[in-house]
């Protein structure tokens, strides 16, 4: 498979319409058949494959920064009597397993933006089911604040994985039906299981959706609901957006670099350098500075820089299995951003901001690579960058004997950018040592490398003589560990703290669908996925439980 990207616009879309009338925004579904990522596989019944998704994280994203004054988006289908059929099923027959779980891990990230851009973003979020939705498209309203049906006496609501495909639903559909929309457990069960799906009334009485409305009425109700979530939204009526400019990005064998970022490759020891560059020049200091820098200010360029290089390893680089996080240039500039983001923090733009940097700092901790922080003389690993370090799996932290290593914290590192738990990476760190974790916000000034191993900032610190072999051989050791058990093991220690639907979502979904991705019943020779849509084929299962 070539090299798959990230970063789209509107004018290239190819799959949504996004359409921005005064507070209210529509991104209507209308996938292009013979518009699949790769060949082989045709996107009927506006299907999805990653590229549809790439599309909507995008419009997602932009509806943030570009459309202060949208305070409610509806999410619809251009097909008649068809939402979305969901995850296109031989794109999912045909992929390789790594292939499979990424693509579940990328759409349930975009359907928790979603809920977050109702949530913080004070966007409303209305799914007018104009027809059927299967699977992934229910999963898509599930992430949508309000579900409208149309009432037509076919237009139905399923989640057909487990009867048809013998596999979960992909996009933590389970875990929103009984968390979020408090669907009783014995109806979920069958629901669940039943291929065809729910219609009509029922779907409201099970709490499925919220409302239905004939085919006569669906037009006017979707207005009026929207019209209702914009009311209720905090968005600025009158502020100007910033246009979301192309990344700088080049790549070679090597790696890829852009401005703040650079990724550099060392395939045969399945490693790579990821570095962070802090601001090189004065950096806006309030909400007006960062609008008239728009998508070039650091707080937002780097940020975006560094999430496309999290998925460039994702999808392009599946041996890589080692992230040496490193950063450069002045702290003091990161704090000063920092502190200008944390006292106005209230303001839309700034609120967009530090929503980005937990979003990719998120995405960090979902990511299948292990990750070591390289904490060095010449580092950055202050206030935000720092969060890196917290978000590796272990940091080495060079004691040079001229001191000049050093860490140091800001206001973000207080909660300004939480986990998955809802905790910060600073609480999650020291569960239950809430003074603790007080009286390192409150430490004036940087930590040197033996304050920082005092403070339990870092994992290590070795001196001058003891770094190499010791950095070497932590390198050299993980690489030669099982990837799979890895996988398993650093996203159980990296949830910490309360469950919530997000934790769940990946903490128990991700890690069972991975495993039944792999099963015989799913995809093997007669597995259900495997031989779906194939005439004459029935899946042959292994009845015995495990």
């Amino acid at each position: 498979m070539s090299t798959i990207r990230f970063e789209t616009e509107p004018a290239r879309y190819r799959h949504w319409k996004l359409d921005v009338e005064g507070e209210i925004a529509t991104l209507a579904m209308n996938v292009a058949e013979d518009a699949g990522l790769v060949r082989g596989y045709s996107l009927k019944l506006n299907s999805y494959d990653l590229g549809v998704d790439i599309e909507l994280a995008d419009a997602i994203q932009r509806l943030r920064f570009s459309h202060p004054r949208v305070r409610a988006l509806v999410i619809t289908s251009l097909r008649d009597r068809m939402f979305c059929a969901g995850a296109n099923i031989f794109m999912l027959g045909r992929s390789s397993h790594p292939f499979k779980v990424n693509f579940c891990k990328f759409t349930n990230e975009t359907r928790l933006y979603l809920e977050e851009l109702a949530r913080e973003s004070r966007i409303g979020t209305l799914c007018a089911l104009n027809g059927t939705a299967s699977g992934g498209g229910y999963e898509l309203a599930l992430a949508c604040e309000e579900i409208l049906l149309v009432d037509d006496g076919a237009s139905a609501v399923s989640l057909p994985e487990v009867a048809l495909l013998g596999v979960l639903p992909g996009t933590g559909g389970l875990t929103r039906v009984v968390d979020k929309r408090r669907v009783r457990r014995d109806h979920a069960d069958f629901f669940s299981t039943t291929a065809e799906g729910v219609r009509g009334q029922r779907a409201v009485d099970w709490k499925l959706v919220d409302e239905i409305a004939p085919r006569t009425r669906f037009a006017a109700r979707v207005r009026e609901r929207a019209a209702a979530l914009a009311g209720a939204s905090d968005r600025p009526v009158a502020a100007e957006g910033i246009e979301l400019a192309p990344l700088a990005r080049t790549e070679t064998a090597e790696g890829v670099d852009y401005r703040h970022v650079s990724l550099s490759l060392d395939r045969a020891r399945r490693a790579a350098m990821l570095t962070v560059r802090a601001p090189g020049a004065a950096e806006p200091a309030d909400p007006d500075g960062f609008a008239r820098a728009g998508a070039g200010a650091w707080a937002i360029a780097a940020w975006r820089e560094l999430d496309d290089a999290i998925l460039h390893l994702r999808w392009n680089e599946p041996e890589i299995g080692l992230v040496l996080l490193r950063t450069e240039g002045d702290p003091q500039a990161v704090l000063a951003v920092d502190r200008a983001l944390a006292r106005h923090r209230d303001h839309w733009l700034v609120r967009e901001i530090l929503l980005l940097q937990k979003r990719v700092l998120k995405r960090v901790d979902l990511t299948a690579r292990t990750f070591f922080a390289m904490i060095v003389p010449g580092s950055a690993f202050a206030g935000s960058l720092f969060e890196l370090a917290l978000a590796a799996d272990r940091s080495y932290m060079l004691a040079d004997a001229s001191g000049a290593s050093a860490v140091a914290l800001s206001p973000l590192n207080g909660g300004l950018l939480p986990t998955g738990s809802g905790l910060s990476r600073l609480r999650a760190r020291f569960l239950g040592e809430d003074a603790r974790v007080a009286a390192l916000l409150a430490h004036e000034g940087p930590f040197d490398a033996a304050q920082a191993l005092r403070a339990g900032l870092v994992t290590f610190a070795p001196d001058d003589i003891d770094w190499d072999d010791e950095v070497r051989l932590a390198v050299e050791e993980r690489a030669a560990m099982s990837p799979d058990a890895l996988t398993g093991m650093e996203a159980s220690l990296r949830f910490v703290g309360p469950e919530t639907l997000e934790t769940k979502i990946f903490g128990r979904l991700s890690a069972w669908q991975n495993w039944i991705f792999t099963r015989p019943n799913s995809t093997g020779e007669k597995g259900a996925l495997t031989v779906y849509g194939k005439a004459g084929q029935r899946p042959e299962f292994d009845w015995r439980r495990t």
